[in-house]
């Protein structure tokens, strides 16, 4: 999807104070833009735009114009289109958020490389003000992070969405770890049948789990303490195992991050959960472009973990700004490599538009249908943040689920973006749909992120004590509860 997740950060010193910058297009009663930085490092920072619609009637489409000064450029940015000339960056809308209704407002965000603020600014070709906003209180430095093959900054301050923590629901019996009773102790080797993910009976089952953030980013995060909390305070099915190739991530160093997933693997399978691995690609969105990568990352991990009944292979996160026909071609390129060596692995595909098959890209599902993936025993990806997408992707989703095997890879509780209030009612809906059709899903992210939708408040992973509902955030908290209800898997 087109959000934050604070997945383009780069390493460097956190700066405490969070500074805005106010573009406001004149005359009156027009489109503003508000620019605000919302983390800062030594060597750059990375930044939002909100473009709020002050006229009386919806408009169709909108520009930001941002010129910056010599030595500071745009490197990368979300939700919105970009274009270059010079040192002025034009931003339009990604598709799905061009139209904006009267008093409502879009966003989109960048990071930059060098500390220079805009010097100058346009809103659907009127000229901007701008006025620096103060700093906001209450950020904090962060503390090193260590082991990790790239390391990165923790992030300022908690999201406003931190602010309640609902009360528990009665704590089940908890399974042994890595036992009998574990999922994979239950379930064993899965596989495709039908539409739905089967166990060793034959038997339809859903996995219900949690996503790790970017392994360079939030290693800490990841531990011995931190994976026995998400399998028996959790109860958790499965972890997903996010590997950036890109933003600092396996590109950087290829044997340190593969050696880091097979761990993950191993850790994950010692407590009985089933290990989803992530190839991580968002930026380029082509996941041809990373072909070479991918068939020389899953050729390693495939081999090492053939003989393991707990992994399942996501070879493309979210693919965009690329046709169907170009990710299933990707995908018959990749998919023989993991078959050469692990025969009987679930695989699962990612769609068209950040994996919401198509529909962020006002498309559908029809074109998947109509033209599967040459492949048996795989599946096919969707994600969905919950504050933005609603009806209409469950809609899709309900529909595509008759005819093609799902797997919800990704979800969050809030807006696309990442951050924002928990949207209750529709992350009950999505759930609520998942839990009816047997749709399996992991949720974004079992972080400390600085952003909604991460599952720990900011520091928890720093204090290193991950049970119970006083280090959870209200994402967090809600998502533990829901995952850490019984199981019903079938066993004749």
């Amino acid at each position: 999807m087109r959000r934050l997740k604070l997945k383009l950060l780069v390493a460097g010193a956190v700066v405490a104070a969070t500074s805005a910058v106010a573009l406001v297009a004149l005359p009156a009663s027009a489109e503003t833009a508000a620019f605000t930085v919302t983390n800062s490092w030594s060597t750059g920072y990375q930044a939002s735009v909100v473009v709020k619609n002050d006229t009386s009637s919806t408009i169709t489409t909108w520009r930001v114009q941002l010129t910056l000064p010599a030595g500071t450029t745009v490197v990368n940015a979300w939700n919105a289109t970009t274009a270059t000339s010079g040192s002025t960056y034009t931003f339009t809308p990604a598709g799905w958020n061009a139209t904006v209704a009267a008093g409502a407002s879009t966003e989109f965000g960048m990071i930059v490389n060098g500390t220079g603020r805009p010097t100058a600014c346009t809103v659907n070709g009127a000229a901007c003000g701008i006025t620096t906003a103060p700093a906001t209180p209450g950020a904090t430095t962060p503390t090193a992070v260590p082991t990790s093959p790239s390391a990165r900054p923790t992030t300022v301050g908690p999201s406003p969405s931190r602010t309640t923590t609902p009360t528990p629901t009665a704590t089940p019996t908890t399974p042994p770890a890595g036992g009998s009773g574990t999922p994979v102790g239950i379930n064993g080797q899965l596989r495709v049948c039908g539409v739905h993910l089967c166990n060793r009976y034959d038997r339809p089952i859903q996995l219900r789990g949690m996503s790790t953030h970017g392994l360079q980013w939030f290693a800490n995060c990841y531990n011995n303490a931190s994976l026995d909390a998400l399998a028996t305070d959790w109860r958790a099915d499965l972890l997903r195992i996010a590997m950036y190739v890109q933003e600092g991530g396996y590109e950087t160093d290829p044997a340190g991050f593969t050696g880091r997933v097979n761990t993950l693997v191993d850790q994950a399978e010692a407590r009985g959960m089933y290990a989803l691995i992530d190839f991580h690609t968002l930026t380029p969105g082509d996941p041809n472009l990373n072909l070479d990568r991918a068939k020389t990352f899953f050729a390693a991990v495939s081999a090492r973990n053939a003989a393991k009944t707990n992994v399942i292979y996501e070879i493309a996160n979210e693919p965009n700004g690329v046709s169907w026909s170009g990710i299933k071609s990707y995908a018959e390129q990749v998919i023989p490599v993991i078959r050469a060596n692990d025969p009987d692995a679930v695989v699962i595909v990612g769609t068209r538009g950040w994996s919401s098959l198509g529909v962020s890209d006002g498309a559908s599902s029809a074109e998947v249908i109509a033209g599967p993936v040459r492949a048996s025993n795989i599946m096919y990806a969707f994600h969905f943040y919950a504050a933005s997408h609603k009806d209409n992707y469950r809609a899709e989703l309900e529909k595509a689920a008759g005819s093609l095997p799902m797997f919800v890879t990704e979800f969050g509780t809030v807006s696309a973006t990442g951050g924002g209030a928990v949207d209750t009612a529709s992350t009950g809906a999505w759930l609520d749909l998942l839990d009816r059709l047997k749709i399996s899903y992991a949720n974004w992210t079992y972080s400390d992120a600085g952003e909604g939708s991460a599952a720990f408040r900011a520091g928890t992973c720093a204090a290193g004590t991950y049970t119970g509902t006083g280090v959870l955030s209200e994402s967090g908290a809600l998502l533990r509860n829901r995952i850490r209800t019984a199981d019903t898997f079938p066993t004749s």
